[in-house]
């Protein structure tokens, strides 16, 4: 899957937003003002938020996720070469999980699933 394929996905999810934070090479979406997916240029993986830690260390044990020590817990790195089904759940599951742990008056103000 490709960034362009990553950033289609990000910006079909209801009040998604993109922005470049750290500058050109990086896509950062965002729902509310929380994070779900990162990319950049030079690193050929998207940072997704998980459920939990221990989903994301299922996923590193079983070789689907990569670790960086630069994500907080429960958050895993998807290198963009890996099966695009798996991306395009992750991406979506991270964004209703950072959707979820939003405060309620800003989901309120979302447009629904």
């Amino acid at each position: 899957m490709s960034r362009e394929l990553v950033n289609e996905i990000c910006a079909a999810q209801p009040g998604a937003q993109w922005s470049e934070p750290w500058g050109p090479g990086y896509d950062c979406w965002k729902v509310g003002d929380r994070t779900f997916a990162v990319t950049s240029n030079a690193e050929g993986y998207v940072s997704v938020k998980t459920d939990s830690s221990e989903t994301a260390e299922l996923l590193f044990e079983t070789g689907v996720a990569l670790r960086n020590r630069e994500l907080h817990p429960g958050w895993i790195a998807l290198p963009l070469d890996a099966a695009p089904d798996e991306l395009a759940f992750r991406l979506r599951r991270s964004y209703r999980t950072v959707r979820a742990e939003l405060p309620d008056g800003m989901r309120a103000h979302l447009p629904p699933i």
